[in-house]
């Protein structure tokens, strides 16, 4: 397994009103994170306040191109990002111990927090189709590349981790600095991660290993 220190490119927040920052997702524009009683959008480079969507938002979000999911309570939630309506829910497999959320293959990703499991789940019926077993607990969850990464947090220490979607061995990690916990964790599908800081109340950007750095702007 390869190890090191993540890098942290920029750190926005904490934001007017968020006490706390679960899920992250990127629609392709903006980072949106989940606030409680609210989705917020924020623009990724600057920060700066882009939408907000009155639905609940506990924990894990995720982005498929059309909607957004959103982990609430012991539910998720399929919501119009235009409108914030929610259109759909199914049950969430650990049944209000869900953490991170992420869509690949078709199929949404779901953090078992305490557990340390992330599961695969039908978007429609949600149905868990495989589950792989880590040995941290699990936060945030996100998929870029055909790479399966999550974070993790325990006392005041996180990492993000590249995993064998198969067998769950953990193939890469970057360490955050002390006290940086990972709540949601997301990729823009190039060189950024965008991290989730639970309690702190803010959003930090590390750097996507192996990616040029002339990239990031």
């Amino acid at each position: 397994m390869k190890r090191a220190a993540a890098e942290v490119m920029r750190e926005h927040g904490p934001f007017e009103g968020v006490e706390s920052i679960g899920g992250v997702s990127y629609d392709g524009e903006h980072v949106w994170f989940a606030a409680g009683d609210r989705l917020l959008a924020i623009d990724p480079s600057s920060g700066a306040p882009r939408r907000s969507l009155d639905v609940a938002a506990h924990a894990g979000t995720a982005f498929d191109g059309t909607h957004l999911f959103q982990i609430a309570e012991n539910r998720i939630q399929r919501i119009d990002p235009a409108t914030g309506t929610v259109l759909a829910t199914i049950p969430a497999p650990a049944d209000g111990g869900d953490s991170g959320l992420a869509w690949a293959e078709g199929t949404l990703w779901v953090g078992h927090y305490r557990e340390r499991r992330i599961h695969q789940v039908d978007p429609d019926t949600g149905e868990v189709l495989r589950t792989i077993e880590s040995n941290r607990f699990v936060t945030g969850v996100t998929w870029v590349d055909g790479e399966l990464w999550h974070a993790t947090w325990e006392g005041e220490q996180s990492e993000l981790r590249h995993v064998d979607a198969r067998t769950g061995e953990v193939l890469e990690s970057l360490e955050m600095p002390a006290g940086m916990t990972v709540s949601g964790l997301e990729c823009d599908g190039a060189d950024r991660f965008f991290c989730g800081g639970g309690s702190s109340g803010k959003l930090r950007t590390v750097r996507r290993p192996g990616r040029a750095k002339a990239s990031t702007g």
